[in-house]
């Protein structure tokens, strides 16, 4: 995506005879991007208004479903400490599932405007990655789906007492959910970082696997960190899962270097039994001079005592 400018007046820009794009027209392009890409998120808006309702009432299943949450007539109950939560609930649902629904559109948008840029190698990378990202991302959302049902659990054993009734705010707990998938999402993708490192060649699949302790370690304690529930099992399920990632993604990168021969450049067009040749010739090892016993080897000559000073009685003063 080269620009190639040629001045014509003090505001005016030509294409170049290059056939390449000017800055003006890019910006141009840029703009109408963003324009189609905001109108599709519009129209997705449109229909999470449609579906807040069925996804509100998806995302309350886990804390309904557990014994504790449910009164006497076998419902469950939310509250709203302000009149307009529960309305502007709704609307950042219906966000988040327009955001969802046109992906397709303002991803394409995204990528329509960056691939002239790329070459044909960085395209097809591109296709692998964005192809993996999503499937990565949904399965971290589900398993932070069901991991919420068991961490509200833990929770409400612990806090609730014998005559304790509790009653959660809709908008709070929306929120804890609706975190706690995303954290999981995105953590997922963090096989891609390690695939990246070793398709560009920064980290041989060797050395990604001699690095399984220290990753291991940064597993458990980021899960630690960043699990917003003090319950072992969101922490332990993350951890876990990012570490069978992390050696499935080393399992594809030994493949890789498989498939490019790294590692063997050395050895390129040597047999297994051949010996390797001497690049340098060594010297010749000759006897040294003899030497006589009966002469004095390295005797220090005597060192002259200095002559004493001479003082005067008026030196003393």
């Amino acid at each position: 995506m080269a620009f190639a400018l040629r001045k014509r007046g003090p505001s005016t820009f030509e294409r170049a005879s290059d056939g390449s794009m000017t800055l003006i027209e890019h910006v141009r392009e840029l703009r109408n991007r963003l324009f189609r890409a905001s109108l599709g998120i519009v129209v997705g808006f449109g229909l999470g208004i449609w579906l807040a309702g069925p996804v509100l009432h998806l995302l309350q299943q886990p804390y309904c479903d557990l014994p504790k949450a449910r009164l006497a007539n076998g419902t469950c109950n939310f509250v709203q400490l302000g009149p307009a939560d529960l309305f502007l609930l709704q609307l950042k649902v219906a966000l988040w599932v327009g955001l969802i629904a046109a992906a397709p559109i303002w991803l394409y948008q995204l990528w329509a405007f960056i691939a002239p840029g790329l070459h044909r190698h960085e395209r097809r990378y591109a296709y692998v990655f964005t192809g993996l990202a999503a499937p990565l991302f949904a399965a971290g959302a589900v398993l932070a789906y069901f991991v919420t049902s068991k961490g509200l659990e833990f929770l409400l054993n612990v806090s609730g007492g014998g005559d304790i009734t509790t009653t959660l705010d809709i908008t709070r707990y929306i929120s804890f959910i609706t975190n706690l998938i995303l954290l999981f999402g995105v953590a997922f993708e963090f096989p891609l970082l390690v695939l990246m490192l070793n398709f560009v060649g920064i980290a041989s699949a060797k050395r990604l696997l001699s690095w399984w302790r220290v990753a291991i370690f940064v597993f458990f304690a980021f899960s630690a960190v960043v699990t917003p529930t003090p319950d072992p099992f969101g922490m332990t399920a993350l951890a876990l899962c990012l570490s069978a990632l992390y050696f499935a993604a080393v399992g594809v990168a030994f493949i890789n270097d498989k498939r490019r021969g790294r590692g063997k450049e050395v050895y390129a067009g040597i047999d297994d039994d051949e010996v390797s040749p001497l690049e340098f010739d060594a010297d010749p090892v000759v006897a040294g001079q003899r030497v006589d016993a009966a002469e004095p080897i390295g005797v220090p000559e005597p060192i002259a005592k200095p002559a004493p000073i001479e003082r005067r009685y008026d030196d003393m003063t």
